[in-house]
């Protein structure tokens, strides 16, 4: 969300009304653009206050530029911009785990938009970090090469225990006034993360190789869904959690959030259609039961009728409700509630930790 009267970094005033692809464009108005992928000749530096993370996960790469308030826990992030781009990032991962061209195309044009909006940002300003799909891509750096060029600033590849480090280090800023211990599922497009604690500190870490893109692509392709692929999904799922349940039952957690896209949209698409018993959360075991018998009833993805639900959302919806499934039946979740995007907070969080020690 935008301050109005505010001009955000990167973006051309709201009076002007050059095509920032148009190469002859002579703009007054203190930014020159020349190409989709030129930088401008004058760079309106970003105020200080102002921090930006980028996520270049499997299914989206996202950007949150934000900026920090001090607040009775500590200080509270406000979103000023927001940017995703569905690049399908694992839908491009082959047999051999080599990323194919197509794939990393629609990662760079991402990245260029992105770049483009973080002219003017320092280094101090900026995080950028690449999750399972760059993780295990065997040419993963002939993509960072060019990416970290587009982007204009470094990229981390993190690794899963990281990732939901962050994730949770996300969770604990926006729901910094819960005293519950809390269970974290991080369903992402190629890794699914598992975090138990309560406050700011983390008991359990665990990353698991299993995603809503990657399982969508291997059980449901071209969005074709039966009950057998649905169910080698929640098995192949289910075997992942099981090999961590026990630690995380250990734990007598109280409150289960999900933070990632996936739980998001499933929320929504259970309220919108009123799957969920009166009176249940966000996501509720029924609700998801319902929503499994809709899925195989349509038997295609292009055959639900789902409003307000983005189409590139939609393709990697089987996989991320068969994943969904299987962590409440291994973990015995019965309902669980939705935050904002952790990952892009941990990330906001770690950058304003280093500025406040500089």
């Amino acid at each position: 969300m935008a301050v109005a009267g505010k001009l955000q970094p990167g973006c051309a005033p709201s009076n002007c009304h050059h095509s920032v692809t148009d190469a002859s464009a002579q703009c007054s108005c203190a930014l020159l653009w020349a190409s989709e992928r030129s930088r401008p000749v004058l760079i309106m530096p970003a105020p200080a206050s102002l921090l930006a993370a980028v996520d270049l996960g499997s299914n989206a790469f996202r950007m949150v530029i934000g900026h920090g308030m001090p607040s009775a826990h500590g200080h509270h992030f406000y979103e000023l911009e927001t940017l995703r781009e569905p690049v399908r990032l694992a839908e491009g991962l082959q047999h051999n785990n080599e990323l194919d061209k197509h794939a990393m195309i629609r990662g760079l044009r991402a990245l260029d938009k992105f770049g483009s909006r973080l002219r003017g940002f320092q280094a101090g300003q900026v995080r950028a970090v690449a999750t399972n799909t760059v993780r295990i891509a065997v040419n993963a750096d002939v993509f960072l090469a060019e990416a970290r060029e587009r982007l204009g600033f470094p990229i981390e590849v993190i690794s899963g225990q990281e990732e939901a480090r962050l994730v949770y280090a996300g969770i604990a800023h926006a729901h910094a006034d819960v005293a519950d211990e809390r269970l974290v599922v991080d369903i992402g497009g190629g890794s699914t993360e598992l975090i138990v604690g309560r406050g700011a500190t983390p008991f359990a870490l665990e990353s698991l190789p299993i995603g809503s893109g990657t399982f969508s692509k291997r059980y449901f392709p071209d969005g074709r869904i039966s009950s057998q692929a649905f169910q080698e999904a929640e098995w192949h799922a289910a075997s992942e959690f099981e090999k961590v349940a026990a630690v995380f039952r250990q734990h007598r957690w109280q409150q289960a959030i999900g933070s990632s896209g996936t739980a998001r949209v499933l929320a929504k698409v259970l309220r919108t259609c009123g799957l969920n018993d009166k009176g249940a959360g966000a996501i509720s075991y029924s609700g998801l039961l319902r929503l499994t018998v809709q899925l195989l009833d349509a038997g295609r993805i292009d055959r639900l009728k789902l409003p307000g639900i983005e189409e590139s959302r939609l393709a990697t919806l089987p996989g991320g409700v068969a994943i969904m499934l299987a962590a409440f039946k291994s973990l015995a979740i019965t309902q669980m509630e939705t935050s904002r995007p952790a990952l892009r907070l941990g990330l906001l969080h770690s950058l304003h930790c280093q500025s406040a020690v500089a």
